[in-house]
Formats: structure tokens, C-alpha cells, sequence
């Protein structure tokens, strides 16, 4: 009677045989299909290791296809998970900014100065100005909108403009 196949790659004897036959064909399918940077030789030892953790649940005619296709897979995962990591690594510098601290209070203060020199214009000035600068509409369409000429328009973004420069230093 055939002794059963399916227990006998739990066998050290059998189970170094195997790798000393399919070791260095598996390391050059890796190698051949993704190259040296992924590093055949690791890949080699998990799939023979996954091999050894599934002895008993692996026939010795299966084996080799075991092998291949555990080795190929651990080399898909570590492609998917480069990718993730460079992906990763580019969304971080980019979230990065050279803004210093000094920067920040700076651009605080102005901020508030500029709310303050608003809040110091006429209000036919301060919409005129916010609908031109904030709203991006042009002089006609602000004209229209309020009713009045377009030169009363300009002078008062002008006068807007005059009084800012006055208010805030910087500008």
C-alpha cells in the first residue's frame, strides 16, 4: 500500500529535500518577475516558513505550486504596501510648511489691523471695496447692483483703498 503523501511534508528529511530542489528556481521566478529591490531571497524563506506552518494541510504534489504562489503574493503585498508608503510620504511633505512661529503672530496681527481699518471705512466704501475685492466683481456690476455711476463706484474703492493704505503699514 502507497504510503500517504499528504503527512510526508511534515517530514524535516523530505521538507529539506524540497527546499534544496525548488529554493533557487523560486528565488529566480522572484527575481526575474519584480527584480532586486524587492529582496527574492526574503520572500523565498516566508513562502518555505508558510510552507512549514501548513505541512499538514499541503500535499507534496502541491507543494511547489504552495510555494510559487505564497512567494508571489507576499511580493504583491509588499508592491501594494511600497506604494501606500510612498503615497503616504508625498501627502506628508506636502501637509508640511516652512512657516515659522514668527510668521503666524505676524500674519495674526495684520489680520487684525485689517478688520480694524474695515471696520473704520464708510459703509458705502466698505461694500464697494468687498464687493470688488472679496466677490471679484468688476466696477459696472457693482454699479448696477447698488444703483449708482460707475465713477461713484471707483471713488469709493479708491477712497477705500487710500484709507487702508493710511490704517495698516505694509500695504
Amino acid at each position: 500500500m502507497p504510503k500517504d503523501l499528504f503527512e510526508d511534508v511534515c517530514d524535516e528529511k523530505l521538507f529539506s529535500e524540497l527546499f534544496k530542489k525548488h529554493a533557487t528556481e523560486l528565488h529566480d521566478f522572484i527575481y526575474y518577475k519584480y527584480g532586486q529591490h524587492i529582496d527574492p531571497k526574503d520572500k523565498v524563506q516566508e513562502a518555505f516558513i508558510k510552507l512549514w506552518d501548513n505541512c499538514k494541510k499541503t500535499s507534496l504534489q502541491k507543494a511547489r505550486s504552495f510555494l510559487f504562489t505564497v512567494a508571489n503574493n507576499l511580493t504583491l503585498n509588499q508592491l501594494k504596501h511600497n506604494k501606500v508608503k510612498i503615497k503616504f510620504q508625498q501627502s506628508e511633505y506636502n501637509d508640511r510648511t516652512n512657516i515659522n512661529p514668527e510668521f503666524v503672530l505676524e500674519e495674526k496681527e495684520y489680520l487684525q489691523k485689517y478688520q480694524n481699518a474695515l471696520a473704520n471705512l464708510t459703509e458705502p466704501q466698505r461694500v464697494a471695496f468687498l464687493l470688488n475685492r472679496i466677490e471679484g466683481k468688476k466696477h459696472k456690476e457693482i454699479a448696477e447692483l447698488l444703483g449708482i455711476s460707475r465713477k461713484a463706484v471707483e471713488k469709493r474703492i479708491y477712497g477705500a483703498l487710500e484709507k487702508l493704505r493710511k490704517e495698516i503699514d505694509g500695504i
